[in-house]
């Protein structure tokens, strides 16, 4: 670890007790602390002790409940302004960066970025903008290392079998405009999604999305911290990854 790292982590347990970021020291030790499920071999971090469970339950978890209660129930809304974005503003959605590949055929509006909401999206979906900010952002639920943002597959778009890189972060699926013949497939179950509700999922397990309908697909996506880890934890974890970007992006 780096003296930034170090300092960072004895900041975290002189705060919160000795043994609380124990999971994510030993998520870094050589094998990383306990073996990982098959499906789960892309990833590049699994953090110890958390429930190697593919699909999740969106409304059994607490903290995640209220996020996914407000997207659901603003849900037309949502919808019709994003339509509107999408007829009116199509220079506000990007070919989505994955992995430093970019797919040309798979569009992204993102609300939440850099560890900051996209002030820029506010006037062009406020609804789910006023909704993630209140409910994920201001709450901490958010995982300030990741994003959020609205996924659109043009029609006969195909999103690889891949892991993202850890399991201590959820994805949220919010469906907002879904045609016929659209499926995701998360360690090798596929489930199709339905309109005004949520899907949640551990991306560090394989998944796969695709859309053979005749119109765009569009689901809004927001990486949430996995609900079993802890304050602590996420503190910890959030230098971890900063430094670890920072040592990259300097070379």
């Amino acid at each position: 670890m780096t003296p930034e790292i170090t300092e960072a982590f004895a900041a975290v347990r002189a705060q919160y007790g000795a043994e609380s970021i124990r999971r994510v020291e030993e998520m870094l030790e050589p094998g990383g602390g306990e073996s990982r499920h098959p499906l789960q071999r892309g990833a590049k971090w699994i953090l110890p002790g958390l429930s190697r469970t593919p699909w999740h339950d969106p409304h059994s978890y607490p903290e995640i409940a209220p996020v996914v209660r407000a997207l659901e129930s603003a849900h037309p809304a949502v919808k019709h302004e994003l339509r509107s974005a999408w007829h009116g503003r199509r220079e506000a959605f990007f070919d989505y960066e994955h992995y430093l590949t970019t797919q040309k055929d798979w569009q992204a509006l993102h609300l939440y970025r850099g560890g900051r909401l996209v002030e820029e999206s506010a006037a062009l979906v406020p609804t789910a903008y006023r909704a993630l900010k209140d409910t994920a952002v201001e709450t901490g639920v958010i995982c300030p290392l990741l994003e959020c943002h609205f996924s659109t597959l043009l029609p006969g778009a195909v999103i690889a079998p891949h892991c993202d890189l850890w399991n201590f972060s959820i994805n949220l699926h919010l469906a907002v405009d879904i045609p016929d013949g659209c499926s995701i497939t998360v360690a090798g179950e596929t489930r199709s999604w339905e309109e005004g509700t949520c899907l949640l999922f551990d991306y560090s397990f394989e998944h796969a999305a695709r859309n053979e309908g005749d119109r765009p697909r569009t689901c809004l996506l927001v990486d949430l911290w996995h609900p079993e880890t802890t304050i602590p934890e996420r503190h910890a974890l959030v230098a971890l990854i900063t430094e670890i970007r920072r040592l990259m992006e300097s070379g």
